[in-house]
């Protein structure tokens, strides 16, 4: 009580009629840092000393008596082990116990999650009343000034998690605090507009109105990107360049000069000597922009005829011409890089998979080896050596992080999931081809059973929920992925058996999805929390370095998460899978963009000729194009069988008779291979010795058919040889050797 009375006696000297009035008049609210310090200096003013500790004792049962309110600022500032006890003994009791009796021991007995109390012991404290009367915004201002105060916001996280939990906030309540600046929502059209300061408020008014109507038929990343096409790519450059314009009629020097500026970008690069260099290159998004823009401009002039009153005044000729919105030239090179990513990474697939299976047996026998240690112990796992810490604040008694031999800190816990989170979506990607968004939204639901009709067995079906294309699809899982998906499961499921439904939080569409049992997520500060894109990112990233993989450069090999959809479809269609059923698996719209993504089949090629083919069946019989019938069949097979000859093969076509009498060694379409040449000499050496003997006997008529013959295998003969020898054979191309270029050089210099 001694250090109740000096504090209210040291009130007493601040105007109020509130000892609450009176605290808020003083200096010492201001700030919790030094607030003892004006009392001690009060109380030696009237001749006391007393200890500084009796101030914050007396402190301390004055707001546990909710006499004195400290505001929030202040109160997250102190660091005394005993307002938490206080406050939950003083002021809310029952409210402390039933909320204890709702989390897990092994979490409550936690150091964080006794901070987390703590958080909730605060608000009590300056806010009044107890448990059940903090609302969403107490918590949210804390967590604002613990982010202002460089300090850790966790156990505020934690405690918003335990309240919401016991459906303590209204059901729009955010599911989490965590990231909470990066999840704020939707945000309105006008709010779209007003992220560019436009000085012409009519046009802004414009603008707003035009987002509005086409909102309902986009999603929120469409519109965000149509609003900064027209609002800051196109409206906002032309303010800047254009002082005072009100007006979309636009000039033609206005227009021309607004599509050259948007046609280019500047980028600012640090240069290998450490200098900033500005550099123009080519904008791939200006066709789009433009297609933005004119699609703007016709939208206004048809609803001009609708709402005249409305649209009418705004309706002008468009700046952008259809010709100014091509991008055959655009897509064609978009393809080619695809392409040439999609060659260089495919080969090398295999070894990244290995890389990746490496790394997480690694990291499993590495967080194995240091869990089995004791604390303040070392040990050696896999060539290194790691130092545990003294004490752990974990439940488990687990180490969190510990020391290598170079004396960084390490957290093989964090390296273990980065590890396994790395393989498994490595393996989910490369064996189905889904979009890294899709792979974040897989839950233990996607995972489904179909029996065959005919047969009554069980298949295991993947169902992909919509995503880009809004398209629901299924897709058989292989035993290879069975088993990533079963590892998978195996991880996230909690104790009870079940997998814990979450809400995740659509960064695209800035909205919060329903709570669903999905496989990507983990516990963080006994939270259970989705994993996020960057995490994959990252975890890849780290899979890649350890692979050591390079490029065709040298320099280290990028993987993209879309990267394995290219490499899935290309691989599939290569391996024979016809490309409309690739189409299905991938949920695309049209197969032109199936084959956009093969890397094997130009799509220009496949067009050209499945146009020939139907000229050339407009134009050919249409006997020709009927079923053919058995005998026509053998016919067909027949005639191939009986081009094999002694010397090689016939080389007529089919249909036609041979016209050489089948005098093969005189006939020029022959085909001898090398492997004929033997026989082809022996046949020689027959016609020669047959030659001779006519000569003897006079059979004149005889000696000039054996002469011909004779002439024919002959020049087969010196073909065969002309054709090894110019296997053989190397050709100077006219490039210069060595000698040469040091000689043309040293000539150089002496006549210099």
């Amino acid at each position: 009580m001694v250090g109740v009375r000096l504090l209210l006696g040291w009130l007493e000297t601040f105007p109020g009629d509130t000892w609450q009035q009176r605290w808020e008049a003083s200096p010492a609210s201001a700030c919790y840092a030094g607030w003892g310090d004006a009392v001690f200096e009060w109380a030696l003013s009237q001749g006391r000393r007393p200890q500084r500790a009796v101030s914050s004792s007396g402190m301390l049962a004055l707001i546990s008596a909710d006499v004195l309110r400290p505001s929030l600022e202040w109160l997250s500032s102190n660091t005394s082990r005993h307002l938490r006890l206080t406050v939950q003994a003083a002021r809310d009791p029952q409210g402390f116990a039933r909320l204890s009796a709702q989390i897990p021991e092994r979490e409550l007995a936690t150091s964080p999650a006794s901070e987390a109390m703590k958080a909730i012991a605060t608000i009590i404290a300056a806010k009044g009343g107890g448990i059940d009367d903090i609302v969403v915004g107490d918590l949210l201002a804390l967590v604002r000034i613990k982010a202002n105060q460089n300090a850790q916001t966790s156990a505020v996280i934690r405690a918003y998690t335990w309240l919401r939990s016991r459906d303590q906030f209204p059901p729009d309540a955010p599911a989490t605090l965590h990231n909470l600046a990066t999840r704020s929502g939707q945000v309105p059209p006008a709010g779209l507009v007003d992220r560019y300061p436009l000085r012409c408020r009519p046009v802004r008014d414009l603008l707003v109105d035009y987002l509005t109507e086409r909102q309902a038929a986009l999603d929120y990343t469409s519109l965000k990107v149509l609003a900064s096409h027209l609002v800051g790519a196109f409206w906002a450059d032309l303010e800047h360049h254009h002082p005072g314009i009100d007006t979309l009629r636009l000039t033609a020097e206005a227009a021309d000069a607004w599509k050259a500026r948007i046609a280019v970008k500047t980028r600012r690069r640090r240069q290998p000597d450490g200098t900033i260099a500005e550099i123009t290159e080519p904008r791939v998004s200006a066709a789009t922009v433009k297609m933005s823009v004119r699609a703007f401009y016709l939208d206004i002039a048809e609803w001009a005829l609708d709402e005249p009153e409305r649209w009418g005044h705004w309706a002008a000729p468009s700046p952008i011409s259809e010709g100014d919105c091509g991008v055959k030239k655009m897509e064609k090179e978009q393809k080619t890089r695809s392409d040439r990513r999609t060659r260089e990474r495919l080969p090398v697939l295999p070894l990244l998979v290995q890389a990746a299976e490496r790394r997480l047996k690694e990291a499993k026998t590495r967080l194995a080896a240091i869990d089995a240690a004791p604390l303040g112990s070392t040990v050696a796992v896999l060539g290194e050596t790691f130092t545990l810490p003294q004490t752990s604040k974990r439940a488990d008694g687990r180490p969190g992080r510990v020391w290598d031999e170079h004396g960084n800190r390490r957290n093989p816990q964090a390296e273990e999931k980065s590890a396994f989170f790395a393989w498994a979506t490595i393996e989910i990607l490369r064996h189905t081809g889904i979009r890294v968004e899709e792979l974040l939204e897989l839950s233990h639901h996607s995972i489904i059973r179909y029996r065959l009709p005919n047969t009554e067995e069980i298949v295991p079906l993947l169902q992909i929920a919509p995503s880009k294309t809004e398209k629901e699809r299924l897709l058989l899982i292989n035993p290879e992925l069975a088993d990533v998906l079963s590892a998978l499961v195996t991880r996230v499921r909690q104790r009870d058996g079940r997998i814990k439904s979450i809400p995740s939080y659509d960064m695209h569409e800035k909205i919060w999805n329903a709570p669903m049992p999905v496989l990507y997520q983990w516990e963080v500060s006994s939270e259970q929390r989705p994993i996020s894109l960057g995490f994959v990112r990252r975890a890849l990233i780290d899979t890649l370095k350890a692979s050591g993989l390079t490029d065709n450069n040298g320099d280290p090999l990028h993987f993209r998460p879309h990267d394995f959809r290219r490499i899935f479809i290309t691989d599939a269609i290569l391996n024979g899978l016809p490309p409309h059923i690739a189409q299905v698996i991938a949920g695309h719209d049209s197969i032109s963009s199936t084959m956009g993504y093969a890397a094997i089949y130009p799509s220009d090629v496949i067009e050209a000729h499945r146009g020939f083919i139907a000229r050339r069946r407009q134009m050919r019989p249409s006997e020709e194009y009927r079923a053919i019938s058995t005998e026509e069949w053998d016919e067909f097979l027949g005639h191939w069988e009986r081009r094999k000859l002694a010397l090689g093969e016939c080389g007529r076509a089919y249909g036609t008779d041979c016209a050489h009498e089948h005098a093969c060694v005189r006939c020029p379409v022959l085909i001898v291979g090398s492997n004929e040449r033997p026989r082809l000499e022996e046949i020689r050496d027959n016609l020669r010795g047959r030659i001779a003997e006519a000569e003897r006997e006079g059979w004149l008529g005889e000696v000039e058919g054996l002469s011909a013959s004779l002439s024919a295998a002959e020049a087969k003969i010196a073909a065969l040889d002309s054709r090894q020898q110019r296997q053989e054979s190397s050709v100077f191309l006219g490039i210069p050797s060595l000698h040469q270029l040091t000689a043309r050089t040293n000539d150089t210099e002496g006549t210099g």
